[in-house]
């Protein structure tokens, strides 16, 4: 019935390790359980939106598995929500990266690069229509069968902040996301 985004036991994590002078284990390995499927028009992660900016007209749907059909209930009422989903593709990764609208290289958590340690995306999308237990929405910046983790309304008052907002190495750079597309530099050689 419940799907695990994770099917087998990973391999051991070599952060998943990481002691404190007490000798005592800070992080342990962690499991989600996909609540459902986001299906889009791309199939290859080549040329593959890079943000829900550049998928800007593109509808997806939203699967949510019959068991939390309940979980969508009053959703209707929102504009946008959040995906929180799973790389499924996504192997490794990289703590330095060359990200796609930049050609220096740059932290990894300084970037939106899908190679992370924890391989979970996130995408704020239009809310098209609900039918059933499925979403239509707009926006669908993952590939067809991602595994969803997680929706969340998008409100702009938690979302969005209303104070001065950084945006570091990206400043200049963002709006070009809504050209840019997917390349093999985040694929494991």
């Amino acid at each position: 019935m419940f799907r695990t985004a994770l099917v087998e036991d990973p391999p051991p994590d070599p952060l998943s390790v990481i002691t404190v002078d007490s000798g005592e284990k800070t992080m342990e390995p962690v499991r989600f359980t996909a609540i459902g499927k986001i299906r889009t028009p791309f199939t290859s992660r080549e040329g593959t939106p890079i943000q829900p900016t550049g998928a800007e007209g593109v509808l997806g749907r939203v699967e949510v598995d019959e068991a939390f059909r309940e979980g969508i209930r009053d959703l209707e009422g929102f504009s946008h929500v959040i995906l929180l989903y799973h790389f499924h593709l996504s192997e490794g990764f990289d703590l330095a990266v060359k990200p796609f609208l930049d050609g220096t290289v740059r932290g990894l958590f300084a970037t939106r690069a899908p190679r992370r340690p924890n391989a979970v995306g996130l995408s704020v999308v239009r809310l098209v229509s609900i039918e059933g237990s499925t979403l239509v929405v707009e926006g669908v910046d993952m590939l067809d069968g991602t595994p969803l983790l997680d929706i969340k309304p998008f409100v702009p008052e938690f979302d969005a902040p209303q104070v001065d907002v950084r945006t570091g190495w990206l400043e200049g750079k963002a709006d070009k996301a809504r050209e840019a597309r997917a390349d093999k530099r985040f694929f494991k050689d």
